[in-house]
């Protein structure tokens, strides 16, 4: 043998040495000083797995986690789609101890050619070791982590069987959107469990480990469609499925569920998260949870159409008479020079809220009208001037202090100073005085004078310890002006204190979760339900029978009629000053449903923005496809205790031939409380005309509200 050839072979001998002993000893000193994780942790290991919210009826509604994850056992997912996946990640997943030599060498001689770390060896139960150890294995592209990883898998192998490692990555491997594992992927793309998966189905999530966001089918369909065939191209070189399965694969087109898991009520059920992470801290986005909420689907697909319908048809009305960008047109030229969503939006907002008056469960939520643009919760989280719709109140303690719904107030001019040396001079809607009328008149008619002179005279601490029986919490500062709703209020207490009416006389707590289950059907916490009665059913079928009168005759009959609804309900309307806030809540027997629009930064809605103009019909309109789908709620059964007379409408006496018959009435009173004296003789017609209000405008000035007299 000639020397130079004899030199060759020897140093390739040295060489071939060196290597395989410097691979060994790397091999044996890799995970010295404990650098590389226990697999024993396997044995237990579970994947973090996500909190599953559903709606009353059983229905899927959301996942709370930060890795959305449904773990599935090896038997319930097709063989079609592990063959995907091994095909297209590992070919010889079955043949290797955990490292395929076979693709290291090729990996290898590739790298070489290409002078660095351009091709991966990884196998399965590599990429499991790397997924399940990320604070041991890191991702950085070196020959120590590589070696580290092959270690651990070998490890892996050597303790568990095939099928097991591949469940166990099938379960945790990432696909994209926010899915981990292949039941979540197959949920959240295809709508359905995977064991239903068809073949070009397993093979589009087959596609998405190389590059989840790449090949997302919902943002790129074109290149999830090229990438699936190519997996399908490749199943069938193996020989994995026939010709004719691959050609019929291929040409199936790309079917994906309408939607995602987080787009149905996204502001209600951030509020159920929020309630979760209170109670149960980091172990709802870990220990896959079971949360059965009071949420009915239909109506809160209800209530978002009643309302986004109604905001367009206020922004679109006549010519000029909505003087602000519309949501429509925000939507068209947002861009650069937009804001980044926040809390405050440029656009008219509102809030839709709906909950079942006898247990308190919250039945539809809407907190605004895009929950991408804006996350803050307007039905929970504003604080709003609620206006009329916080009269009920003032008018539940005059009857609950023994005044009728006939006793007389006076609509007239009140002025009252203010801590800053001016006068306070509120105002009706019509710019108009009306003078005495009755109680039950000056609620259906929203009149303010006489609500103000009622909260002056039963006393502002009166009117406050109401509220707070009512259920509101926030800070209502003793001046008259809270009589006529110059307090803020969240809007969920606001529309929940409606439920005493509804309740007669029983006040329910909103409630959104039924119960909350472990991932095994332990039932972990189950809310109670509180009630309070706040009032007699006497006290509040009065009440009823008065706010029945604001849907009849009152300030909301126009809006309500015009949509044709007609079942027994009661309700009122809210105005603020300058049109700022506009509101209606209104009630049957198992619905209670309110209403709020505005703006997020208060300013004029429009001229005449009235509560009965704007936010009522979108109360009807709910409430009308509501009842298509439930039984018509029963009337509330008056007590028997209650007394009937014959009043006149203008003084609240008895009605008398003096007096003329057609503002004769019958009037229902809590005994003791009925009108004694007759009402005095007056001419037909002889009922005061209403004064205008000629005062200079001179609108509640800001900062603190009107002082007591």
């Amino acid at each position: 043998m000639k020397k130079p050839l004899r030199y060759a072979l020897i140093a390739s001998a040295f060489l071939a040495t060196f290597a395989v002993g410097f691979v060994t000893l790397g091999w044996l000193l890799v995970c010295r000083g404990n650098e590389c994780p226990s697999i024993s942790a396997l044995d237990k290991y579970r994947p973090r797995q996500t909190s599953k919210l559903f709606a009353a009826d059983g229905r899927f509604v959301a996942e709370l986690g930060m890795e959305r994850r449904t773990l599935v056992p090896i038997g319930q997912i097709p063989r079609v789609l592990r063959t995907a996946f091994i095909i297209t990640e590992d070919r010889r997943f079955y043949q290797h101890n955990g490292i395929d030599l076979v693709g290291v060498f090729r990996a290898g001689i590739a790298n070489v050619m290409r002078g660095g770390f351009s091709q991966g060896f990884s196998t399965i139960t590599m990429q499991l070791a790397r997924n399940v150890f990320p604070e041991k294995l890191s991702r950085e592209k070196t020959l120590l982590r590589k070696l580290r990883e092959a270690r651990v898998a070998r490890e892996i192998e050597s303790k568990y069987s095939k099928d097991h490692i591949l469940e166990l990555y099938l379960n945790q491997i990432y696909l994209g959107s926010g899915a981990y594992g292949v039941e979540t992927a197959s949920q959240r793309y295809f709508g359905k469990p995977v064991r239903d998966v068809n073949l070009a189905e397993a093979a589009t999530l087959a596609a998405l480990p190389k590059a989840p966001g790449r090949y997302d089918p919902r943002r790129f369909p074109e290149r999830a469609i090229q990438r699936r065939n190519t997996i399908l191209e490749l199943m069938r070189r193996e020989g994995a499925i026939s010709d004719a399965d691959a050609s019929l694969a291929k040409a199936y087109p790309m079917r994906l569920a309408h939607g995602a898991s987080g787009d149905v009520a996204p502001y209600y059920v951030e509020w159920v998260r929020q309630q979760l992470e209170a109670k149960f801290g980091e172990r709802i986005y870990q220990e896959g949870l079971r949360v059965y909420t009071t949420l009915d689907l239909e109506l809160q697909g209800a209530a978002e159409r009643s309302l986004e319908r109604q905001l367009k048809a206020i922004e679109g009305g006549s010519a000029g008479a909505f003087p602000h960008r519309t949501f429509e047109q925000f939507l068209a030229s947002a861009g650069a020079d937009e804001p980044a969503p926040g809390t405050v939006t440029p656009y008219l907002q509102g809030a839709f809220i709906v909950l079942d008056p006898r247990s308190g469960a919250v039945r539809a939520m809407v907190g605004g009208r895009d929950y991408d643009d804006s996350k803050f919760n307007r039905a929970t989280q504003a604080l709003r001037q609620p206006g009329s719709t916080f009269k009920p109140i003032v008018y539940a303690t005059a009857i609950q202090s023994g005044r009728s719904p006939a006793y007389v107030l006076d609509d007239a001019p009140v002025e009252l100073p203010q801590i800053a040396g001016d006068t306070w001079q509120p105002r009706n809607y019509d710019l108009k005085f009306e003078g005495p009328m009755i109680m039950r008149r000056a609620l259906y008619q929203s009149r303010n004078m006489p609500a103000i002179r009622l909260g002056m005279e039963l006393g502002e601490q009166s009117v406050v310890d109401m509220a707070r029986k009512f259920g509101l919490t926030t800070a209502i500062p003793e001046y008259p002006s809270i009589h006529i709703g110059s307090a803020d209020v969240v809007p969920l207490q606001m529309v929940a204190a409606y439920s005493t009416f509804a309740n007669l006389g029983w006040r329910v707590a909103p409630v959104g979760i039924l119960r909350v289950e472990d991932a095994q059907g332990k039932v972990l916490w189950k809310p109670e339900i509180s009630r309070e009665q706040v009032l007699t059913p006497e006290e509040s079928w009065l009440m009823v029978d008065m706010m029945k009168d604001v849907l009849r005759r009152g300030s909301a009959a126009g809006a309500v009629a015009n949509t044709g609804f007609n079942l027994p309900a009661g309700g009122k309307t809210g105005t603020t000053n300058d049109y700022t806030d506009v509101w209606f809540i209104g009630y049957t027997a198992d619905l209670v449903a309110g209403v709020w629009m505005g703006f997020d930064k208060p300013q004029k809605i429009m001229p005449n923005a009235q509560g009965g103009r704007l936010a009522a019909p979108a109360w009807a309109q709910f409430m009308i496809e509501a009842y298509q789908r439930k039984p018509s709620p029963p009337d509330w059964p008056r007590p028997s205790s209650l007394v009937s007379r014959q009043v006149d409408d203008l003084t609240g006496l008895l009605a008398n031939p003096g007096c003329p018959a057609e503002d004769a009435y019958f009037e229902w009173f809590i005994p003791g409380t009925e009108p004694i004296a007759e009402c005095p003789p007056r001419a037909l017609g002889a009922r005061p005309a209403p004064v205008p209000d000629k005062r200079p405008p001179h609108p509640t000035p800001p900062g603190a509200p009107p002082k007591k007299p």
